[in-house]
């Protein structure tokens, strides 16, 4: 989510100046942060004649606020401001405009009344203060952790944010249980001398500040586009036929990966079809029960109680007759009768992406070969030698190097015409015409 000027994970990025550490593209530039929202009603004119006066901002990482535009100033994306804050004001960057704004506010449930207002574009001096402050905020993190080390603390200070002016620094933890930390914010007032606030944040929103790539090789979903954080369970994977291996399973915050709830309502639809995973078949040689779902074959395996290690797969219809049959009374015939053998499918790989040796090049003498086994012209019948006669195999002296052989004189050189072979023609080239006029 970078928009090209390559300092987007630096605290100090700004994509509203033009200098070292900004962007170059001012007006264009939207992607630069975490948790972005696109304005695909940048290019439509308002119908309404009452424009809307909020503007979303957005500070570090993924903490967004709405602010009222008051003095109507020309704000866009990407615009620096000066906001409201408690205690001073805070500097941020203009994130979203116009009438998206509304959806926004509608989806987050933010309420218009005595809203936070935006008090000016930001000058040099906010942005050199701004600036200066964050450029702190990895170090005044390392001496936290120190400190709270130091009080033995059970919590893990995940990120430091301080305020635009500088008058408040805010201290994001994660932790297990209650901490009591009011030892804690008299050795961070001593040590930092401005006003502290403690937010504790949870393990996934860890991940989204601190960001990473997964397991399937992109950047954490908490952290690019992913904004409510919905539970999940062990139940997620097991309607999706999935080992219950927390290594797997897991992700970089420690619990289980949210990206399991994406596929689960497929799984449910096509789930829907099948008969419980608790069926047992009530058979001639015996009961038999469930062992494994395949969702996408449409088939269930089973095996007799006595006999577990030999498995038997069957369509789900045909489960849905034996159940159907016991049902009535009646035993089903044994499963070695019902099963159906598969024909194996081979698959084409086209592109050869399985095939170890595409790089390399097999014939490597193929292009000097090539004019050898081009085919000669047929110019005279060629003679009718039904029983060609046999080689003869003859030991013949090693000719003395004195001695000279006949066999030169006999073949014929090889650049040598034979008399049926014609003359190749060849087209004549023209040069091009000379134009004096140019």
């Amino acid at each position: 989510m970078s928009c090209g000027c390559k300092t987007s994970g630096d605290s100090s990025h700004s994509c509203g100046t033009k200098s070292a550490n900004g962007c170059e593209n001012v007006n264009t530039c939207g992607n630069s942060y975490k948790l972005n929202v696109f304005d695909w009603l940048s290019n439509v004119s308002n119908p309404s004649k009452s424009a809307t006066d909020f503007v979303e901002v957005r500070f570090k990482n993924d903490r967004k606020f709405f602010y009222k535009n008051t003095n109507n100033l020309p704000l866009h994306i990407g615009s620096i401001v000066t906001v409201e804050s408690s205690p001073g004001h805070d500097i941020g960057v203009v994130s979203l405009t116009g009438e998206l704004v509304k959806i926004q506010m509608k989806k987050k449930d933010f309420s218009e009344e005595n809203p936070l207002k935006i008090y000016r574009l930001a000058n040099q001096k906010d942005i050199e203060v701004w600036q200066e402050v964050r450029a702190k905020e990895e170090s005044v993190k390392i001496q936290a952790r120190k400190i709270s080390h130091a009080l033995n603390l059970d919590m893990k200070i995940t990120d430091v944010e301080y305020q635009g002016d500088g008058a408040k620094v805010t201290f994001y933890y994660t932790a297990d249980n209650r901490v009591d930390f009011r030892q804690l914010i008299k050795e961070f007032a001593a040590a930092f001398r401005t006003k502290i606030d403690m937010k504790q944040i949870g393990f996934r929103q860890e991940a989204a500040k601190v960001g990473g790539i997964g397991s399937c090789g992109r950047e954490l979903c908490c952290s690019t586009w992913l904004t409510d954080f919905r539970s999940v369970n062990t139940n997620a994977a097991r309607y999706q036929q999935l080992s219950i291996n927390p290594q797997k399973l897991a992700g970089q915050c420690g619990k289980l990966k949210c990206c399991l709830n994406y596929e689960l309502d497929s799984y449910l639809d096509a789930l829907s079809d099948f008969p419980s995973s608790s069926t047992t078949i009530d058979t001639v040689n015996g009961k038999a029960f469930c062992i494994k779902i395949d969702v996408f074959k449409k088939r269930m395996w089973f095996a007799y109680a006595d006999r577990s290690m030999a498995w038997y797969d069957l369509d789900v219809q045909d489960v849905k007759k034996l159940i159907a049959q016991n049902k009535k009374g009646e035993k089903t015939p044994p499963l070695e009768e019902m099963k159906t053998s598969d024909i194996p499918v081979k698959s084409v790989d086209l592109i050869q992406e399985n095939n170890m040796d595409r790089f390399e090049r097999k014939n490597r003498n193929s292009g000097k070969n090539q004019n050898q086994n081009r085919k000669k012209p047929n110019n005279g019948p060629k003679p009718n030698n039904s029983n060609p006669p046999k080689a003869k195999i003859e030991n013949k002296p090693a000719a003395k190097p004195n001695e000279k052989s006949n066999t030169a004189a006999t073949n014929q050189p090889q650049n040598a015409k034979s008399p049926n072979q014609q003359p190749k023609k060849f087209k004549k080239k023209f040069q091009p015409k000379r134009d004096d006029k140019a």
